[in-house]
């Protein structure tokens, strides 16, 4: 029931947003404060939970798999910090996105990819342990090149305060993964029984993240919609197709080029909302509404990711030509 669940991933975020988007009242207690676990803001908690769960599924076996799949995942991995990156910025530019918008862009193309991918990876039937290997790889070199990158890209538009950023990943990302780990190689009983509902529970903090900000900026977003759309549609599309295109030049197989297609394609959407809704990051902008943009593009890239990671899926579950048994 969990694994069903879970697994329709894609239908809970788009009917969450959409739920945001016409009751907003019944998200905005994500988002607005109210309340803050630990002294913490809900999202970053939230994510914090979504980082921990990640954690408790791995054991130093995974590992030990970067090392038995040098290639594949060193390929897949330079092409997330490399294909979305760039992508991020020309598209930021090339759609002449106001100030807020084009960081908050470029900070979604900046993340790692995320647990959705797993997903998405597993429902297209392609090759999960490598997916699952990237996104470790890719989550644990975050720490260091999202706040680089974003830095370097956005910092056409803004100085971006790396440091803060730096101590954002360390926080919302780092510690909770190690302490999954640490807590799954010290009690693998208790974890088993945890694990077996960390993934929905994902989802479900996933979705709360979305649709509080899609809540809260729905009138932001309603301004900005035409050109917005098409500067994620276009960010995605690209990250999707480079990522098969690139790692076929590359010589991986079929299974792998669509594998690495869905890391790259896929951002950390739920990251780069958190990152993007903290003080720190807010307090960078000199007008206020542009620090209120820069969470919208990652909210409205969850919706855009798993869609078109679904379809994919559904569509290489037919074509069983890339398929792992």
């Amino acid at each position: 029931m969990i694994r069903w669940a879970t697994n329709l991933f894609a239908v809970w975020t788009v009917l969450g947003t959409a739920w945001a988007w016409f009751i907003p009242d019944h998200f905005l207690w994500v988002v607005n404060g109210t309340f803050r676990p630990f002294g913490q803001s809900l999202v970053s908690v939230l994510l914090g939970i979504i980082m921990l769960g990640m954690g408790l599924t791995l054991s130093p076996q995974d590992f030990g798999r970067v090392l038995k799949l040098p290639r594949a995942v060193a390929t897949g991995v330079a092409l997330q910090f490399t294909v979305m990156p760039l992508a991020g910025i020309g598209f930021a530019t090339l759609f002449g996105l106001e100030t807020g918008l084009a960081v908050g862009l470029i900070l979604v193309s900046c993340c790692p990819g995320g647990t959705a991918s797993n997903v998405v990876a597993y429902l297209a039937r392609v090759n999960l342990a490598l997916s699952v290997t990237m996104t470790l790889a890719s989550t644990l070199i975050a720490v260091l090149l999202t706040p680089l990158l974003t830095g370097w890209l956005a910092g056409v538009f803004v100085e971006i305060d790396r440091w803060a950023l730096f101590r954002g990943m360390i926080t919302v990302v780092l510690l909770p993964v190690v302490v999954g780990v640490l807590l799954n190689r010290l009690f693998p009983t208790a974890t088993a029984r945890i694990t077996a509902a960390s993934p929905l529970a994902s989802v479900v903090g996933v979705v709360l993240i979305v649709g509080g900000i899609i809540a809260q900026s729905k009138a932001l977003i309603v301004e900005h919609a035409g050109v917005l759309l098409l500067a994620l549609l276009a960010l995605h599309a690209t990250g999707f197709a480079l990522g098969y295109v690139l790692s076929g030049l590359l010589k991986l197989g079929e299974a792998e080029q669509r594998t690495c297609a869905i890391e790259v394609g896929m951002q950390n959407s739920g990251l780069g909302s958190t990152l993007a809704s903290s003080p720190s990051f807010a307090a960078q902008f000199t007008l206020p509404m542009q620090a209120a943009l820069a969470p919208v593009p990652s909210a409205v890239s969850a919706v855009y990711h798993v869609v078109i990671g679904s379809l994919l899926a559904a569509w290489w579950r037919r074509d069983r030509k890339g398929e792992k048994e």
